[in-house]
Parts: structure tokens; sequence; C-alpha cells
């Protein structure tokens, strides 16, 4: 089945880049959503048959320009089938030393980010009976130390997800995609404390933006509600 134009938020790299790469060998047209190019061929996930990419630079913490990113997107694409909302970041820390600006970033951009691209990109996806899949994290479902920003936004996306199935079932598709740790730069640039040690299992995330194809490709009328994945071993879930 054709899965259309996908935008893809954070689709630069990680998860995203593997994502594009997917939509694109099945057949779909992807557009990123980034605050830099897509890198063609990133060493973390090869955008493979996605050698030329069409994307918009945004930062998802202005409301403002998230949506006027998926107008430009819906725009130049003419229209919109479905929406993958991968960008995402962290500042780990607990409260007390984690400042004010850096904190409320990640809600902006992981939660609020996601709810202004999926609000823009309603009306095309309402037209053409479109998808949606937002993308959570293992620590949207159990909460540790020195996270409480990103707990906070990937609980929220958690909760707004459910909510919007509810709001719009029978009208569009949302699958709500809670991840486990994945091979993707996510962790560069953290104090080696908040690294996952050399030994870690985690999964590629070529393999989890399968998962993603997987949710966007079901006929009308089916939906895959809620996707878990994690490598076997790894000690993020349960």
């Amino acid at each position: 089945m054709s899965i259309g134009t996908v935008v893809v938020t954070g689709g630069a790299s990680g998860l995203g880049a593997a994502v594009v790469a997917a939509v694109a060998e099945a057949g779909g047209r992807p557009v990123v959503i980034d605050r830099r190019p897509p890198d063609i061929g990133d060493d973390d996930a090869s955008l493979g048959a996605a050698d030329s990419v069409e994307y918009v630079v945004a930062d998802l913490a202005d409301r403002d320009a998230a949506e006027q990113a998926v107008a430009q997107a819906s725009e130049q694409a003419g229209g919109i089938d479905a929406v993958v909302t991968c960008a995402g970041i962290d500042s780990c820390g607990r409260l007390e030393d984690v400042p004010g600006d850096e904190w409320d970033t990640v809600v902006k951009v992981n939660l609020l980010g996601t709810v202004a691209v999926i609000r823009a990109a309603m009306p095309d996806l309402l037209a053409r009976h479109g998808r949606v899949v937002t993308v959570a994290s293992t620590l949207g479902l159990r909460a540790v130390s020195d996270a409480t920003a990103y707990c906070a936004s990937k609980f929220g996306i958690v909760g707004f997800t459910r909510a919007l199935t509810a709001e719009t079932a029978g009208r569009i598709g949302v699958t709500l995609l809670v991840p486990g740790g994945m091979q993707t730069p996510f962790f560069d640039g953290r104090d080696e404390q908040y690294k996952p040690p050399p030994d870690a299992k985690l999964n590629r995330p070529q393999d989890v933006a399968a998962a993603v194809v997987f949710a966007l490709q079901q006929p009308p009328g089916c939906e895959v509600r809620e996707l878990l994945i994690t490598p076997s071993v790894e000690g993020s879930w349960p």
C-alpha cells in the first residue's frame, strides 16, 4: 500500500534519518523538518534509497516556525499523507542543576514541537485520512533520576497520543511508538555517566524504522495503536 508523502521531524539524523530511508525504500516521499539539512549517507543511518531528500529547516522549539515548516512542506509536496515525529533532545542532570532554559527547551522540542507539527498537518491528514506516528520512549512509561525534562516530555507524548487516538478515531490513523535505546548520535555530547556503557545492547534505528513503515502501510480501517520496541536484553524495559 502506498504511503504517499511523509513528513519526518528530526529526519536529518538518528531514527529520523532511518525512517526517511525506509519511507523512500517503500516508495513513499519523505520530507524532512529539522534544524539542519539531511546529511546523505550519514554514518548513523544511511539514507539509502533517498539519494536526494526534500527538507525544510526549522527549530521545533518555536511553534510558529514549526507551523510554517509544515505549511511549506505541504505546499512543496502537494499535501501530506502522514507525519512521523522523531525529533527529540535531552538535557541530563538533577532538576536543580539543569538550567531552566535547557529544561524548557527539551519539553518545547519533544512535546510541544510534536503537537505543533501534527496540529498544522491536521487539515491535510483529515482530508486524506492520513496517519501519524509519534515517538515516545521507554522513559515515557517509566521514570529515572536525572531525566525530569525528558521523562516529562515523553510521558506527555504518551498521553497526548492516546488522547489524539480517541479524538480522531475513524478519521486518521494514530500510532504511538515507544522505542528503547538505539545506536544513534542521541547520546553524543553527554557526560560519560549518562552514556550507554560500551557493551550496551542497543537496537539499530533501521530496524525500528521498519516498524514505523509497517504502521504506515496498514490498510484503511486497520491501525497499529502502539508499538513497544526494545533490544531483547536492554535494561530500560520493563
